[in-house]
């Protein structure tokens, strides 16, 4: 199993994965032609996608879904909540190959198994997904809303992630963010921080094949603050990456995870 972020963040999310049963897109945050062109520069295609899991309506995941879905006749995975809120965004208006699904579900696409769980996010029915293909397990964890019931048992069966990250706790305490939004990004339906994820992979008990710190904000966080919270609170051995916020990010491979030596 392959992923790649095409870009990660409150400007556009897209994320490839590709399968030995399928490639997919999670979410689908730029435009068309920008998802097309980043896939290119990995030598992948729009033309290849056999499926979008859309995980919630926001126009940072869900800017291109309609276009994307329509013009190359790619199923696209959503809740019916989600594809409803779409619509009226006017970016699932007329989408021709919707898969509906509950948070909660399964899909499978050959060997492939795809969990869905429901998060708090504030959307209209907000999910995650989790990917498994021949025993290893990738987690797409992002939009979380807060630390729910239940992350920390997926966390822990992962073989690599990737986890939201969004803020360093002081930086927005600091920040120009007005109050009512610096209320509602560090809320129960808005992001978890950079302490709270690290504490995650901590509590996780292993070693991934690799973490990707994703949807980091651009005006609350960094890169280097992100990593470094997770140096200090998950420890130096965890293989730590960053899905950069406007540009392609690394082609990165899953493998086994190991069990931690306490």
């Amino acid at each position: 199993m392959r992923a790649i972020s095409l870009q990660s963040g409150s400007k556009g999310n897209c994320i490839y994965v590709e399968t030995s049963g399928g490639r997919f897109l999670v979410d689908a945050g730029l435009s068309v032609r920008e998802t097309e062109r980043r896939l290119g520069l990995v030598g992948r295609h729009l033309s290849d996608i056999d499926a979008l899991l859309v995980t919630h309506e926001h126009t940072d995941h869900s800017l291109s879904a309609g276009v994307l879905s329509n013009r190359y006749g790619i199923p696209a995975y959503v809740t019916a909540a989600t594809e409803e809120a779409m619509a009226c965004r006017g970016y699932g208006a007329g989408l021709a190959s919707a898969r509906h699904f509950s948070p909660g579900d399964c899909l499978c696409f050959g060997s492939v198994r795809i969990e869905t769980l429901p998060t708090p996010h504030d959307s209209v029915e907000g999910s995650v997904f989790v990917i498994e293909d021949g025993g290893l397990r990738l987690g797409v964890l992002t939009d979380l809303g807060h630390v729910f019931d239940g992350l920390g048992e997926v966390v822990r069966s992962l073989d690599a992630v990737f986890l939201e990250s969004n803020y360093d706790p002081d930086m927005l305490k600091r920040g120009k963010y007005p109050a009512f939004l610096k209320k509602r990004i560090a809320g129960p339906g808005g992001h978890i921080s950079n302490d709270e994820s690290a504490e995650l992979v901590a509590g996780a008990g292993r070693v991934f094949s690799w973490v990707c710190l994703s949807h980091l904000s651009g005006e609350n966080n960094t890169p280097d603050v992100a990593a470094e919270a997770h140096r200090q609170i998950a420890g130096p051995r965890q293989n730590l990456h960053v899905a950069p916020r406007d540009r392609l990010g690394e082609l990165l491979v899953v493998s086994r995870a190991v069990e931690s030596v306490a």
